[in-house]
């Protein structure tokens, strides 16, 4: 039997490694059919809440309050206690929000029920990364980030035109009670089946020393630009197929709600098909920043098609989902120059803190969005306008874009505090 780097054996290290790679991409579904989930039953919610617009887009936004608020604690812990135990914890608090949420009786209950589950499923997106980074190596991390976005872009599809149409068959209450249950199952075969690192391999932050790891990656001008680019492009793309497509296809173009909820799930589809490709591809030609570029600028004209085209023509509307979609994992090389501009052992909190971007940007726009429509009395053209706040926002995107270090896929940190040419 061989040993492997670390001094574990071959099949035993390979057998962890997928164990850890499946088992956090699960976690990482369930994350993302809370984040989109909102939209597809936006309807039973008012209804059942006697809600409008505004208080809407604040029970959306509620999850990415929570999720920004925690990401660099987060961070730090994940850098220090390891990835493992926090998902365990995280994924049984959200189970337990989850039941709430299928319980409430009232709108603020219902506010931190999900507020709960943003706090549980808040650490599953950074140790995820983390445990890549511990398992795969730096040429093969943005192919496995890649590949695993894919499970929570499955999770997002869940949670548009399928929980739609399920929501038409059971109630929404007895939908996420059963989500809560799974959450649990989940923590515990993560709990049994995970480790973090192979062997005795550690790539943590001493516990004595996280503040000065912290600051050293707040100060480092080079974390900066992978933050910007999540906060435009991450955040417009959730607040958009999350919340507000289903919603302007409704009102602004006379669509009916299930009719609707079949673009944003296009445009999952589309960015489920790019986000590997992405990723893979980056690593093959060894380039960050030219494809963050052209991406960025790629989703801008994606979003202007979505005010361009007039109702009725269907075609146009697939197209726009299909672009939309197709452009915007470029943000997903974000979190890899983020780990590369920064010590290797502070990758948790160099993901993190380029995390809270588009969490930060979600739970701006979604209840600005909602001010623009409910100040338009929920007419079309004001759903339009709420719309062209979204697209304004990802010009910030291109701005990031051409600020991002190139770092040709590998680690460019230096001990003088920052990367190396």
């Amino acid at each position: 039997m061989k040993a492997g780097a670390a001094g574990a054996p071959v099949d035993a290290a390979s057998w962890w490694r997928w164990s850890a790679f499946f088992l956090s991409c699960a976690a990482f579904f369930l994350s993302f059919f809370h984040r989109v989930c909102t939209g597809a039953i936006a309807a039973d919610l008012q209804q059942e809440f006697g809600i409008g617009a505004a208080a809407l887009g604040t029970l959306g936004a509620t999850y990415f309050y929570v999720y920004g608020l925690t990401q660099i604690p987060l961070g730090v812990l994940i850098d220090t206690i390891g990835p493992r135990i926090i998902l365990v914890a995280g994924l049984g608090v959200a189970g337990i929000g989850s039941l709430a949420y299928g319980m409430a009786q009232s709108f603020g209950a219902a506010a931190a029920a999900r507020g709960l589950i943003g706090f549980g499923v808040s650490g599953v997106f950074v140790c995820m990364l983390k445990l890549h980074a511990n398992w795969f190596s730096e040429q093969r991390f943005a192919t496995a980030v890649g590949v695993s976005n894919v499970s929570g872009i499955m999770g997002a599809l869940a949670g548009t035109a399928p929980l739609a149409w399920l929501v038409t068959q059971l109630s929404w209450r007895h939908v996420f009670s059963a989500i809560g249950v799974f959450s649990i199952v989940l923590a515990a075969a993560i709990a049994m089946l995970v480790r973090d690192a192979p062997g005795r391999a550690q790539s943590r932050v001493a516990p004595g020393q996280w503040r000065r790891a912290l600051k050293s990656v707040l100060l480092n001008k080079a974390t900066w630009p992978p933050f910007w680019l999540t906060f435009s492009m991450s955040g417009a793309f959730m607040t958009f197929v999350s919340l507000w497509a289903v919603p302007y296809l409704v009102h602004a173009h006379g669509m009916r709600q299930i009719e609707a909820g079949v673009f944003p799930a296009i445009t999952l589809v589309a960015f489920a098909f790019s986000v590997s490709f992405v990723g893979w591809w980056s690593d093959r030609v060894r380039a960050r920043r030219s494809i963050t570029i052209a991406s960025s600028i790629v989703f801008f004209a994606s979003g202007l098609l979505w005010l361009l085209i007039p109702s009725g023509n269907t075609a146009g509307f697939v197209c726009a989902a299909i672009l939309f979609g197709l452009a915007g994992p470029g943000f997903t090389l974000a979190w890899s120059v983020a780990k590369e501009v920064n010590p290797p052992q502070c990758a948790g909190m160099a993901i993190a803190v380029v995390n809270i971007g588009g969490f930060a940007a979600s739970g701006i726009l979604q209840p600005l969005v909602g001010w623009v429509v409910d100040h338009g009395a929920g007419s079309g053209d004001a759903y339009r306008a709420g719309i062209g706040v979204i697209v304004a926002w990802t010009l910030i995107a291109v701005i990031g874009a051409t600020r991002l270090t190139e770092t040709r896929c590998r680690n460019v940190w230096t001990p003088g505090g920052g990367p190396r040419g």
